[in-house]
């Protein structure tokens, strides 16, 4: 079974303040597990949030001749 963080531990891995991901289950944007009156939210959801999120890099490619102004 994977690991269900608080809401203060999954602010601290996304390196914000728990108000963020406090707004990400208000908004229903993430997958969150309600034991009682807590609330956690399983680690793999964790990374699959940040890996969706995640944006990679262009590459682009300089000409050697550069357009006079």
């Amino acid at each position: 079974m994977n690991r269900l963080l608080k809401v203060e531990e999954v602010a601290e891995r996304l390196g914000t303040t728990v108000r963020f991901p406090r707004r990400l289950i208000e908004e229903r944007r993430i997958t969150f597990v309600k034991v009682g009156r807590h609330v956690r939210i399983p680690e793999h959801v964790v990374e699959a949030y940040v890996a969706a999120h995640t944006v990679e890099p262009v590459n682009v490619r300089r000409s050697a001749y550069r357009r006079a102004a």
